[in-house]
């Protein structure tokens, strides 16, 4: 390869590896494998190698990924959290441990551990007290995520017994089991939203929530898989394990402690299907030298420990033809592609479909019809298309190109700045986005209309007895009885229903009108700022945005919504029939104390939560906002008050107020 050749190839690869570190880390949707990833930067560090003159110091074969976001204060890790370098074949493991053996000449012993497939975590103590947990992010500083990781259960809050140093850091793997991620997905997919690829994707989002209410209904788990401190526990990290499982934290009972390579190819191959029993998602199996002096004589590398690696099972796939793809629209006008192949087996199931989720992963894979592609699983449900051999592609493949019209009602799509996703902006007019919204209205945390469903739904459209969710309150028992399938029994029940519905609290309403970017939270705290749907409509944007959780996003589409004369109408017919448009979901009658301020919430507190801050702050009139600006009336600031934001309201002359001071000036 020539020497421009070389460096055109690696910006290529540079910049499709940070493109997939960005789905990967930040948005929490792959549209690789791991597998094909690694390859990428497989040849990436060998082109790098061969071809030194064009190694650059922030190429990502020298930095781990990031999942920072802005939403959450950043602090630096207490010790680097790198990644691991990883292989796929028996023979690499094995060189592994001849560059140990040569650089120490001598056996190394050494210490397996299953790779649970989910979310890292950091989590510091002090004095035996949780103080603070950290995601990765970009291995120098991490998230904090402190409130969230406090409502998962099987991570303790103290520690107790001998040997606990004054401060140590515990690190490992948030997960979310598979039986909870499927019951997630399927309610996901019964309020139209789109299923997570994976349980390590769903485990990763949810840390990344600001509402710890939520995270907390998401039952995930951790396991544990690193116990460090300046002071010396064990000299050893398989006691260290030990002593951490004392303390209470989570180690899986499979860790074990090997006297050479074949015992941990033997350890590997014992797991390689028993893993598919276990309640959790694991990809491989981490292996590192089990003594800590021996571990600091071996050092690091920029990216990468020299003690350890990462072993990894190859995901199931299969290979088949991509033959067409067809494009559906969900009841918020979102077109998703799909891809139809030729029927493969996969996991036990034949797979003739799979999720494309939008335009961009279909450039990002360069897809042609007729391509024979590499499909997966993602989390043993999902299929996806993950890779293409390009080498069985023909000279006249098609390239595919997304549509420009809706391929319901053939009206031009549109795509907002900053979305991933093309939109049919005809809602009125659109089959599926009309019967979509009927859908979603009578859902189970919407209306909760039972003997109403998709075929129901799809029979009173047809036959013209609806045309949007208000025609559901005129329906006639004579008109549902003479209908396909439709007995008496069928027909009273749903009627009863409909009635049963008009007892519907206020904030379910108003998810049940399907208002775009308004799910189930939002909508809880809209009504509980609004308690009357005539003080929603008449809200302003400033209004709107003073809201907790409420953007600029959420806050355009709510008055976008109600600028709709159809969705006024629809609104009225509704309250005609007995609906709910009101309640005292209320925040406790705003006592004013804080109107027209904006307030910064930093650090960490000792009377109440920053949840509970921010609920105190809008309780009382008040905008709680992220970051510091010249708008920003005081900081109410706990212990470890971020550095930044502590310099920032110093530069703009902002007050720094303690909780002491808070709570008395709302007097709480």
């Amino acid at each position: 390869m020539k020497s421009s050749e070389a460096k055109e190839r690696i910006e290529k690869l540079r910049k499709e590896i940070e493109e997939h570190n960005t789905y990967y880390y930040v948005n929490n949707q792959p549209v690789i494998s791991d597998f094909e990833y690694d390859l990428l930067l497989h040849e990436l560090e060998t082109l790098e190698k061969k071809f030194p003159q064009f190694l650059s110091a922030d190429s990502p074969t020298l930095r781990v990924g990031n999942d920072h976001k802005n939403e959450f204060a950043q602090f630096e890790h207490n010790y680097p959290m790198l990644s691991l370098g990883n292989t796929y074949s028996e023979s690499e493991l094995r060189d592994f441990d001849a560059r140990i053996k040569k650089t120490l000449d001598e056996n190394v012993e050494y210490v397996c551990e299953l790779k649970f497939d989910g979310a890292s975590i950091s989590i510091i103590y002090k004095n035996g007290r949780l103080f603070r947990a950290l995601t990765r992010g970009d291995g120098i500083k991490g998230d904090d995520v402190t409130l969230n990781i406090k409502t998962i259960e099987s991570i303790p809050h103290t520690i107790s017994g001998d040997k606990i140093p004054q401060e140590l850091t515990v690190r490992g793997e948030v997960v979310m089991p598979r039986a909870v991620f499927n019951d997630l997905n399927k309610e996901r997919a019964e309020n139209n939203l789109q299923p997570f690829a994976n349980p390590r994707n769903a485990a990763a989002g949810t840390l990344k929530i600001l509402d710890s209410k939520t995270v907390a209904s998401r039952k995930l788990d951790c396991l544990f898989y690193a116990l460090l401190t300046d002071e010396i526990i064990f000299d050893n990290h398989f006691d260290n394990l030990k002593q951490a499982a004392a303390y209470g934290f989570k180690i899986h009972d499979s860790v074990k402690k090997c006297s050479d390579i074949d015992e941990v190819i033997s350890f590997i191959s014992y797991w390689e299907e028993k893993r598919k029993n276990l309640p959790f998602d694991t990809d491989g199996i981490v292996i590192k030298v089990n003594n800590l002096l021996t571990q600091e004589k071996l050092g690091f590398t920029a990216k990468i420990p020299r003690w350890a690696i990462a072993y990894k099972y190859k995901a199931e796939e299969a290979v088949t033809k991509l033959l067409s793809v067809s494009f559906q629209v969900g009841r918020t006008g979102a077109v998703t592609p799909v891809a139809n192949l030729e029927p493969v087996t996969l996991s036990g199931t034949v797979v003739k479909r799979a999720s494309l989720h939008n335009a961009d992963q279909i450039a990002l894979l360069d897809l042609r019809i007729g391509d024979l592609v590499f499909v997966e699983k993602g989390g043993e449900i999902i299929p996806k298309i993950v890779g293409v051999n390009n080498s069985a592609r023909g000279n006249e493949a098609d390239k595919i190109e997304f549509i420009t019209n809706c391929p319901e009602c053939e009206t031009a799509l549109v795509r907002n700045e900053g979305e991933s996703n093309h939109f049919c902006p005809n809602y009125r007019g659109c089959p599926p986005q009309i019967k979509g919204k009927i859908e979603h209205f009578i859902s189970r945390k919407a209306m909760d209309i039972e003997g109403l469903g998709e075929e129901t739904i799809e029979l009173l459209y047809n036959q013209k007895l609806v045309g949007n969710i208000a025609d559901l309150y005129d329906l006639k028992f004579e008109q549902i009885v003479g209908l396909e399938r439709m007995g008496e029994k069928s027909a009273t029940n749903i009627l009863n229903s409909l009635k049963k519905s008009l007892e519907t609290p206020y904030a379910g309403v108003l998810f049940a009108l399907g208002i775009r970017h308004v799910g189930e939270t939002i909508a809880k705290t809209l009504a509980a700022k609004f308690n009357s749907i005539e003080l929603l409509m008449n809200a302003s944007f400033e209004q709107l945005t003073s809201v907790n959780e409420i953007g600029a996003k959420i806050a355009a589409s709510i008055i976008a919504y109600f600028g709709d004369t159809e969705n006024i109408e629809i609104i009225n017919r509704l309250k005609a029939a007995g609906i709910k448009f009101s309640g005292t979901g209320n925040i406790q009658n705003n006592s004013g104390k804080l109107n027209g301020k904006t307030i910064v919430i930093s650090g960490t507190f000792e009377k109440h939560s920053r949840e509970e801050y921010k609920e105190l702050i809008e309780k009382n009139g008040g905008k709680n906002t992220s970051s510091v600006s010249a708008n920003t009336s005081f900081i109410l600031a706990g212990n470890d008050m971020g550095k930044s934001k502590k310099d920032k309201a110093q530069q703009l002359k902002i007050p720094i107020i303690d909780e002491e001071e808070f709570l008395k000036m709302v007097n709480d």
